[in-house]
């Protein structure tokens, strides 16, 4: 249903393998926890721009493709962090076609403009 690929712009991205429905269940990730104490340790590694926020000051690193979609301010999916299950569910935010780059916006809803940690190329 998705796959890894070079973007023209962004370096690797994930992209649909077949049509997505809004409201429809991209991938749900399995994370691991990273402690508060632990999260000041990864933002001096690779790991620093793959991590998301999660419960309080923790991080968490999300398993399979979650970590890999780009960021956009015009996302076509957006995600949800269940705290008690420790998955990120990515869920279509508008019509995805087969092909077409999955982004989801990094600042956590969709209409968020809010500046990030780069410059975002669109």
């Amino acid at each position: 249903m998705l796959v890894v690929r070079d973007t023209e712009i962004k370096g690797r991205g994930v992209f649909a393998q077949r049509d997505f429905e809004p409201g429809e269940i991209i991938d749900i990730a399995n994370v691991i926890v990273i402690p508060k104490q632990q999260v000041k340790l990864i933002t001096h590694t690779v790991l620093c721009n793959y991590y998301f926020g999660w419960h309080g000051e923790s991080g968490a690193i999300a398993l399979g493709y979650a970590s890999l979609f780009n960021h956009s301010y015009q996302p076509n999916a957006l995600y949800v962090k269940k705290f008690d299950q420790q998955v990120i569910e990515i869920i279509a935010y508008k019509y995805i076609r087969e092909g077409q780059e999955i982004t989801i916006n990094y600042n956590g809803n969709v209409d968020d403009l809010r500046p990030i940690w780069f410059d975002v190329v669109e």
